[in-house]
């Protein structure tokens, strides 16, 4: 054992993995590569690595024969400790388990809480974040709720962003739906604005991420806000904007001024309403909205509703993080996005709007979070911080109280 190359940190040991000529999107295609990964980083990519240079290094050899890599998909929207409640307390749902994470190659989640800013606390939200970090991947949270004003945890959403390394931004605000608290401009914009100066006072995006409901011309709160103020459309990060078709048709106007957010667990449950994320993808593009603008989330664990014209509800669904690689998968197979172009929606483009500066990319010094595919584009291998959590399509790791996955 050559202690040299060997870290240990809670008890765990870190050895190094090198990942040989496979095909690597990291997100742009770049050819058959070997990767090296030591502790939680990416060590280097390389054309073809001369193994008599790694001699006397215990290393874990991951062949990459017809095989594609790509990053640890990111999921920007997830209910990590529950959500829901809309049809009483017995609608209330679980917190997520990690391995509904890695079902589908995620290996960053942002939580937020959603429509129950009343019962439900930003607290579990952040005690979650630290229980998944400790379980071994990355996650980060929204201060707020649906409600104006948001519930915060101290007491200002800027403070919370600023000093708060978890949080990052602000949400999800319900706008243009009958659960929200309906703000007016002014208040959109004073919140908006106090969640982009902590930003800059934390190194955070301080994005707020909105929760577009039903209503006709659901962009126009934006639209007011940033008419009548110095905030700009890259501010907020409006999601299910797939949810109906004439919210869909407006995505393709406001997506080229602002970012698009496809919620993609919800179309199995509601295909008459919602524009599969997949298809969605493309038509987005046709229309010319630009690639970067365009992500997708999953809203996993948290609670589907449909509601009558009466407002009663009538149908209720949990929203599952797969969601976002079976799109990813039906974006390619389905609909013939090239693969460096749909997967760029789920980690590069996600990355970059949120400012996780360390996400998104295999590329030397970024975090070791890769997915590896087969030639059916199955998850064969998955690692998370450096290490392997999925491998030969056998989940290696599990919750800390999960006992059957």
């Amino acid at each position: 054992m050559h202690i040299t190359y060997y870290y240990i940190k809670k008890h765990i040991i870190y050895i190094m993995i090198l990942i040989k000529q496979i095909e690597v999107f990291n997100p742009d295609f770049i050819g058959k590569k070997d990767i090296l990964i030591g502790l939680d980083k990416i060590l280097g990519v390389f054309n073809k690595i001369d193994m008599s240079s790694l001699s006397g290094i215990d290393i874990q050899i991951i062949d990459g024969d017809s095989k594609k890599i790509i990053p640890g998909l990111i999921d920007a929207h997830v209910h990590i400790a529950g959500a829901g409640g809309e049809g009483g307390p017995a609608t209330r749902t679980p917190e997520m388990q990690i391995s509904q994470m890695f079902a589908g190659g995620i290996t960053t989640v942002v939580g937020c809480l959603g429509t129950d800013g009343m019962t439900r606390s930003l607290y579990s939200v952040l005690m979650k974040v630290k229980s998944l970090r400790e379980e071994g991947v990355s996650a980060w949270m929204y201060t707020g709720s649906y409600q104006v004003p948001p519930p915060t945890i101290l007491g200002d959403v800027g403070k919370d962003i600023a000093m708060i390394d978890e949080i990052i931004g602000v949400g999800e605000i319900a706008l243009s739906d009958h659960r929200s608290s309906c703000p007016s401009t002014n208040e959109l914009i004073r919140l908006t604005e106090h969640a982009r100066v902590g930003g800059m006072l934390g190194g955070k995006a301080g994005i707020v991420n909105i929760h577009m409901g039903d209503a006709q011309n659901p962009f126009q709160p934006i639209y007011d806000a940033v008419n009548k103020s110095e905030l700009k459309y890259t501010q907020f990060f409006p999601t299910h904007c797939n949810r109906n078709e004439y919210i869909f048709n407006d995505a393709k106007e406001y997506g080229k001024k602002g970012y698009v957010d496809l919620t993609a667990s919800s179309y199995p449950y509601y295909p008459d309403y919602e524009t599969k994320p997949s298809k969605a993808i493309v038509e987005l593009l046709n229309a010319g909205v630009p690639l970067e603008h365009i992500t997708m989330t999953s809203d996993g664990n948290g609670s589907l509703p449909d509601f009558d014209e009466n407002g009663n509800l009538v149908k209720l669904e949990m929203g599952q993080p797969k969601s976002i690689f079976d799109e990813l998968i039906d974006a390619v197979i389905d609909e013939g996005l090239p693969l460096e172009i749909a997967v760029k929606t789920v980690t590069l483009n996600v990355a970059e709007i949120l400012k996780l500066k360390n996400k998104g990319q295999i590329v030397e010094g970024k975090d070791a979070d890769l997915l590896i595919l087969d030639k059916n584009f199955r998850i064969d291998t998955l690692i998370a911080r450096g290490k392997i959590v999925v491998k030969d399509y056998n989940l290696l790791k599990k919750g800390t109280y999960e006992k059957e996955v």
